[in-house]
């Protein structure tokens, strides 16, 4: 039997707070170290990093007790590890850290995720609005007739940084109509994605959020469902990177829908 939307709706919310709590999970982010070409230490690990080629070094000795994930000796001398835009991404663990190289705009960081974080041992799940069927509404997307445009967006940590997008959708809210700029990703199978601001934001709900729609069709028609706006990454942990909404993106309506705020005990 296939479970109505609502119930979609509630495992969704379920595993969206389980994965915000898992052990390695957002609220487990203790620090974002931007590496410079020169050697040095990083606060909290051993070795020295750098930046070097596209990847993240490190020089280990033995007894840091660093691994590559997925291997079983530890690492020691000169390592190198591909971060997350590589199509074989790695990360090294070291004792219960996970330690996650990222490169952003060619720059290259090293994420440490420490399950012992006070963020994630004060985690008491998300707040939510109840689900209204309401709340999903047709929308049509039209794609940039020059194709997808780099726009210059602030990000939460004080930097602005070229976000991607492909085109608009339209859609109607209480009767009046809305546009929202979007980006597409072939490889999550033509799926849209936004970055959105509303009349909560910052009171009832995080500063914006974020929301997906599936894949329009030929004729350009797929569904918003603002019942699955959802937090983005800096409402977990302040050493995310995380794009403001790009101009047009701030809604002039209250969206009293999807998730609201971390909740912590």
């Amino acid at each position: 039997m296939t479970d109505t939307a609502a119930e979609a709706w509630q495992r969704w919310t379920e595993a969206r707070s389980a994965a915000a709590g898992a052990p390695h999970g957002p609220l487990a982010l203790t620090g974002t170290h931007w590496l410079e070409p020169v050697p040095a230490e990083v606060p909290g690990l051993p070795g020295r990093w750098w930046a070097e080629g596209g990847a993240v070094c490190a020089e280990l000795r033995a007894g840091d007790g660093v691994r590559v994930e997925g291997e079983e000796r530890e690492s020691t001398g000169r390592v190198a590890l591909r971060p997350d835009t590589d199509r074989h991404p790695q990360t090294a663990v070291l004792d219960e850290l996970r330690l996650v190289p990222i490169e952003r705009e060619g720059e290259l960081a090293l994420r440490v995720f420490d399950p012992a974080a006070p963020a994630r041992a004060g985690f008491a799940g998300i707040a939510v609005y109840p689900y209204a069927p309401d709340w999903a509404v047709p929308a049509v997307f039209t794609p940039f007739e020059d194709g997808a445009q780099a726009l210059l967006v602030e990000n939460a940590d004080g930097r602005a940084r070229p976000l991607t997008v492909t085109g608009r959708v339209a859609f109607t809210l209480a009767g009046r109509p809305h546009t929202l700029t979007v980006s597409g990703s072939e490889g999550a199978g033509g799926r849209l994605s936004g970055v959105i601001a509303d009349r909560t934001s910052g009171r009832e709900t995080y500063r914006f959020r974020f929301v997906s729609l599936p894949a329009p069709d030929a004729q350009g028609r797929t569904v918003l469902d603002f019942n699955r706006a959802f937090l983005p990454p800096c409402a977990f942990a302040d050493h995310f990177i995380c794009p403001f909404p790009p101009p047009g993106n701030r809604l002039a309506v209250a969206v009293e829908a999807g998730e609201r705020q971390v909740v912590t005990v």
